[in-house]
């Protein structure tokens, strides 16, 4: 009995025959898609720019040898303009400036926070890039800045049913053996559905070389559906931004993929980022010495009890901390006690000049009788009243010494930097009780490691304490005994600043003579890499900021050497660097 699946396959090399037919030829002649008229339709990457691939708003930067000008779109018909000086980048709030755009001539608005407002008809999206030129007149100089607001981005329209429906019957009028096809194969399918009574023989699906046919046919015949709408077809970054037709209105600080910084002029204002052209010069180079402030020997003293005792007020009173003081003037008495076995001695010793002092006045009013009635000498007169008086003397300096107290005088001018007493307060000799400093004369004591350390060729040096500015300092001399297997060195402080304290630990950067050549930055410049190496920040766009690593050498408190890495003429950050450098 014959199979019911024999007449299929009875028709199977036909059906085959057709359908590769159909994949062949009807793809083959089909016209290819076309894309809307002149779009871009490459996947590459696109060209890149830095500042317009890292900001979300449209923006124009210009600049020049002595202002550098960003303009920010900040509405439909507005632009908030961004004034600063290309050296420094320190903002220009007292400029005026004046833009052209095409035509039209408008005068910038200054704000208060020192930008500058544009407002125009012509700003309202323009389709295509629009010319600008900025004159700028200030204090500082005038200058002409001229720049190309570029063109920004319109949606493209979607694509409607009616556009779709235009280019199907264009394929058809310009193609009519598209038609014929069409036809053809619409009557292939009705009569293999006709010879199976409306259906499929046996409520079987149709043979998979029609379908393949069929499926060949619509890919090729239907090149109208695959015509692409007059829009961007770019698979780039920006398309999803571009298929809403909307952007970012947000400009925030952000590392691109090369390492460079993109920092808005908003954020460099608020982060007061300065920078400083980079110059070649000639300088020495140093060693870093640990030390502290003292006094100048000739300029500030002790003042210490000889004997000990009880302590007594002058009339003036104690001194006071910070209390200025002349040579010579009394800061305290001393008095010095006496033990009981003296007061017996001092009193036994004027019982007995009490008691000469009687017999010498008995024997002086004898003399004095005899001589009178012509029975002395006068003579004997003189003699008597010199004995007494010297007997009344030595009385008078035994009570002297033992009441008189010491005086404790001010051993030179200056202020009162240390007290320790208070009045009777019972001290011992050699007790330090003030110490007088006078605040212009002021020595820093630094240790020197080193067998030669002493023989350091020493041309300047400069100290700084904790957080506080540079101090100049004048070379004194070397010590000759090592103090903690270290040479003891001491400078002058030339200019004082006030509030140094003696005894505060400072830093001092001492230049040697070999004289070196570099860029000088601050030390606020450098600042540490990812992977520890020292590099500073380049102001290479207005809006860019690029890394780059140097090699340094220290040179005084304040200051780095970049013996490498930063060619003359570049802007280096030397106040936000650290800023910049935390940016991701």
């Amino acid at each position: 009995m014959p199979s019911p699946l024999q007449p299929h396959r009875a028709r199977s090399p036909l059906l085959r025959a057709i359908a590769l037919a159909a994949m062949l030829v009807l793809p083959a002649a089909a016209p290819p898609a076309r894309a809307g008229g002149g779009d871009d339709h490459t996947h590459g990457p696109a060209e890149h720019e830095t500042v317009t691939a890292a900001a979300a708003r449209t923006r124009l930067a210009v600049q020049s040898e002595t202002y550098e000008l960003v303009a920010i779109r900040t509405g439909p018909e507005t632009l908030t303009l961004y004034l600063d000086r290309t050296a420094d980048n320190a903002p220009v709030a007292d400029a005026a400036i004046e833009a052209t755009l095409g035509e039209e001539t408008l005068r910038a608005e200054p704000q208060p926070d020192g930008t500058f407002l544009l407002r125009s008809p012509r700003l309202l999206a323009p389709p295509a890039s629009l010319e600008m030129v900025f004159s700028i007149t200030a204090p500082g100089g005038d200058d002409l800045l001229i720049g190309e607001w570029p063109a920004e981005p319109v949606p493209p329209p979607a694509a409607s049913l009616a556009h779709v429906h235009e280019g199907l019957i264009d394929d058809l009028l310009h193609h009519p053996w598209l038609a014929l096809g069409g036809i053809f194969g619409l009557g292939l399918l009705f009569g293999i559905l006709l010879r199976g009574g409306g259906r499929p023989s046996g409520g079987r699906r149709l043979p998979r070389e029609v379908l393949s046919a069929l499926l060949a046919f619509g890919l090729g015949a239907a090149p109208g559906a695959a015509r692409a709408g007059d829009g961007d077809h770019s698979h780039g970054p920006s398309a999803p931004a571009a298929a809403a037709g909307q952007r970012p209105t947000v400009d925030t600080p952000r590392r691109l993929p090369d390492g460079t910084v993109f920092l808005p002029k908003p954020s460099q204002r608020l982060l007061e980022i300065r920078t400083a052209i980079a110059a070649p010069e000639t300088a020495h180079r140093t060693i870093t010495l640990i030390g502290r402030v003292v006094t100048d020997p000739n300029r500030g003293g002790l003042a210490q009890s000889a004997v000990g005792g009880r302590v007594i007020p002058p009339e003036s009173g104690l001194p006071r901390l910070g209390q200025a003081v002349r040579r010579g003037e009394v800061l305290a008495l001393v008095e010095p006690p006496l033990p009981a076995a003296d007061r017996t001695t001092i009193a036994e010793r004027l019982g007995e000049i009490d008691q000469l002092i009687a017999a010498a006045e008995a024997r002086l009013q004898r003399a004095r009788s005899l001589a009178a009635t012509g029975a002395g000498t006068r003579v004997q007169v003189v003699d008597t009243e010199i004995e007494l008086e010297g007997l009344r003397r030595r009385r008078a300096m035994v009570r002297e010494n033992r009441v008189a107290p010491e005086e404790l005088r001010a051993p030179s001018d200056g202020v009162i930097a240390s007290a320790r007493v208070v009045a009777g307060q019972v001290v011992q000799a050699q007790d330090v009780l003030f110490q007088v400093v006078d605040p212009k004369g002021l020595w820093v004591e630094a240790l020197a490691h080193g067998a030669d350390a002493a023989a350091l060729n020493i041309q300047g040096a400069t100290a700084s304490a904790a957080g506080g500015a540079p101090m100049r300092l004048a070379l004194q001399g070397f010590g000759r005994a090592l103090q903690q297997q270290a040479t003891l060195v001491q400078f002058a402080i030339l200019d004082p600043p006030p509030g140094l304290s003696v005894g505060q630990p400072v830093t001092v950067s001492a230049q040697l003579g070999a004289p070196v050549e570099g860029i000088v930055v601050p030390r606020s410049a450098l600042v540490r890499g990812g992977n520890g190496e020292a590099m500073v920040w380049r102001h290479t766009a207005p809006e860019v900021f690029e890394p780059a690593p140097v090699r340094t050498e220290p040179l005084d408190a304040g200051r780095v050497l970049l013996a490498a890495g930063v060619p003359a003429g570049s802007r280096v950050v030397v106040r936000g660097a650290d800023l910049i450098n935390q940016v991701r």
